[in-house]
């Protein structure tokens, strides 16, 4: 059966503040590593008021300083936002303080809107800079060479496993000819989740980091005792759906009993489009979901999501799908 891992976006609460999601956040990787996830990774975004992990390196220290063995990672890195001998920096360190435990995945996109850019100090063409910007890092990570005037102390000579991220066939195609891993943002971007992987896979070219293609894709799991309590709790994600279509900012709100029976023709038409990417239910819909997803995508690994406003709710969405994959892991071996 294929690892799990997770992707947090420090979720800050109706009713809480950033100092209460990092708490939650560091709860809850410590909760994956109890349950054996492999990773815990926090994506970068900015100027979205219920997101806390703007700051994503530093929120990874927090992490990594209150776990043991958990790789800890970005899922991802902006890397137009930056210099990329900041970022080998920052992440050099984290290699230093947790060896062998931190992945730092990659995107060109912003991460925020076109305002927030500007003050980002991004220009207008800086997602075109991405491959530059990707061989610029790699070579502040290589080894210091002789009379090497410039060296990102800590960063050169660290082993960081790279990862291009990706929500359309652009990363795909750039992951698959350099030859790196791949995270798909299927639990937002399904449409096109299928042309991706099959062009990752095609034009794979192996390198020294990778010797076949390894796709991880990402999904939204929500997860309870029964299916209502699951469609309960997904109503806090479909909110956040329609906020960021509509341009509305807010923190992450309380579920809604029968939401979907509220709103009009335009706004389930959106919500629809989310639904390929998200399992939602009872540990036997769940069960159907991974098993449905694993063999349509044929994943390396699944990155698991989970916007829910109660943050026990959210540790027993988590713990369930594993209790899930241990099932799916015994009846597998049972069947071999």
């Amino acid at each position: 059966m294929i690892p799990f891992s997770v992707l947090d976006l420090c979720p800050i609460a109706q009713g809480g503040d950033a100092a209460q999601a990092f708490r939650n956040s560091l709860d809850l990787a410590r909760h994956a590593e109890a349950l054996g996830y492999r990773r815990f990774w926090v994506a970068e975004h900015h100027s979205i008021p219920g997101i806390a992990s703007a700051a994503t390196s530093v929120v990874l220290a927090h992490i990594g300083a209150g776990t043991k063995t958990i790789r800890i990672g970005a899922g991802g890195i902006m890397l137009p936002n930056h210099a990329p001998m900041l970022i080998a920096e920052q992440f050099g360190t984290l290699a230093a303080l947790y060896p062998g435990r931190v992945d730092l995945g990659l995107g060109r996109a912003p991460g925020s809107d076109q305002a927030t850019s500007q003050a980002l100090r991004r220009h207008p063409g800086a997602g075109d800079d991405f491959p530059q910007d990707v061989g610029e890092l790699l070579h502040w990570f290589a080894p210091e060479t002789e009379n090497q005037k410039v060296v990102a102390v800590p960063g050169a000579g660290l082993q960081v496993p790279i990862w291009i991220l990706g929500s359309s066939t652009w990363g795909a195609q750039f992951a698959a000819v350099n030859g790196f891993p791949f995270a798909f943002a299927s639990h937002f971007a399904p449409q096109q989740m299928l042309a991706a992987l099959r062009l990752y896979r095609e034009r794979f070219a192996p390198s020294e980091w990778l010797k076949e293609p390894y796709a991880m894709m990402g999904v939204n799991i929500f997860a309870a005792e029964t299916d209502e309590e699951a469609t309960l709790l997904y109503s806090s994600r479909q909110q956040s759906t329609l906020a960021i279509r509509y341009g509305r900012r807010g923190l992450l709100q309380p579920p809604v009993e029968n939401f979907e029976a509220t709103l009009d023709a335009r706004e389930l038409a959106i919500l629809e489009e989310a639904k390929p990417g998200a399992i939602i239910g009872s540990r036997k819909r769940v069960k159907e979901g991974l098993a449905k997803f694993i063999a349509l995508t044929g994943a390396n690994e699944l990155i698991i999501t989970a916007q829910i406003y109660d943050h026990a709710k959210r540790r027993d969405s988590y713990r369930i799908a594993m209790e899930v994959r241990e099932e799916m892991a015994a009846e597998a071996k049972r069947a071999a």
